[in-house]
């Protein structure tokens, strides 16, 4: 009963903040009107509705999405190298795909005008994302198979997020204006730049990486006890782990991908859930974190918005509450 109204509770909270996330702003719009304009009423103002539904809603969805992708991405990292500390961006994933990304908006310098166009586009720019934080992985993963200190896998992974960064530099020091100011657009992070079609595309995303993170639930749940319990239980190692790879590839890279580099929502949701739920459970941690991701999220974008005249990048609002959590895990964990 208790873990019944803890999911009800859960919920409710992330409707009332989506709610609340919906009428903050530098227009500010009464909750109940907020409620009439969803449940399909016509709105007291026209502009109030048009403000709900073509530029807070899709903006508030994308929130949920990132913070979903990000939420379960963490949670599969931190099973597949049974690191509390493991997360995209803190293992140099995020960094993978950014670099990703980079090749694609600096790269049309050195390939024919007509080829640009396509380039760029989004379907190129998600594959780009996704391929950079893959490999990215792969590489870590590599490396944690051979060392088995967990800070030492921590700080392989922040340099080769350096080295990924360090060619960015590069690739932006011989870059043109228009695609400077793309990339910079890109890497302060926003939930609001993406098009109907991106969002549906984003959707479909991170529908694939839930789907998958269910199939994983009985695999990873045997990954706490160890490789050789895994194994026998007749799980299948090697193939499990290029799941998870695959799966957290499409959720940090398409994360990225759509709404830039955002830092430590995949570290402290999982714990948060954890705490909260009392339970290693991935059947029950992922549900938590699809709750904690969104509602955070949600969370953070409005607190980009405390200044009416401008909107902050929310990847510094998850950095600076993500922060003191960083350091709260170095510390609960011994990892100094």
């Amino acid at each position: 009963m208790t873990r019944k109204i803890s999911w009800g509770l859960g919920i409710l909270v992330v409707i009332l903040v989506l709610i609340l996330n919906l009428s903050w702003g530098s227009v500010a719009i009464p909750f109940k009107e907020v409620i009439r304009i969803l449940t399909g009423q016509e709105g007291t103002k026209a502009s109030w509705e048009y403000i709900v539904l073509h530029y807070r809603l899709p903006k508030a969805l994308v929130a949920i999405l990132v913070g979903i992708s990000l939420s379960l991405s963490g949670l599969l990292m931190q099973t597949l190298f049974r690191n509390p500390m493991a997360e995209s961006y803190v293992l140099g994933i995020s960094a993978g795909a950014g670099l990703g990304v980079a090749l694609v908006l600096f790269g049309g310098t050195l390939l024919p005008a007509f080829i640009t166009p396509y380039l760029t586009s989004n379907y190129t720019l998600l594959l780009t994302s996704v391929l950079g934080s893959v490999f990215l992985l792969l590489v870590v993963l590599a490396v944690s198979s051979r060392v088995k200190n967990a800070v030492t896998v921590l700080i392989v992974g922040l340099m080769f997020g350096s080295f990924a960064n360090a060619i960015i530099t590069i690739l932006t020091y011989f870059s043109e204006a228009d695609q400077l100011k793309k990339y910079v657009v890109w890497m302060s992070g926003s939930l609001g730049n993406l098009s109907q079609e991106m969002i549906f595309l984003f959707l479909f995303v991170v529908s694939i990486g839930l789907g998958l993170s269910l199939v994983l639930i009985r695999r990873l749940d045997a990954l706490l006890l160890g490789d050789a319990y895994a194994a026998s239980l007749g799980i299948n190692i090697k193939q499990t782990r290029n799941l998870i790879i695959i799966t957290t590839g499409l959720l940090a890279g398409g994360a990225t991908a759509f709404v830039g580099p955002i830092a430590f929502i995949g570290l402290a949701v999982p714990h948060i859930a954890r705490l909260l739920w009392q339970t290693n459970t991935h059947r029950t941690l992922i549900g938590a974190c699809m709750l904690l991701g969104s509602t955070l999220l949600l969370l953070c974008d409005m607190l980009t918005q405390v200044n009416p005249h401008a909107i902050l990048p929310i990847n510094a609002i998850t950095a600076m509450l993500g922060a003191p959590i960083v350091i709260a895990l170095v510390f609960k964990y011994r990892m100094l």
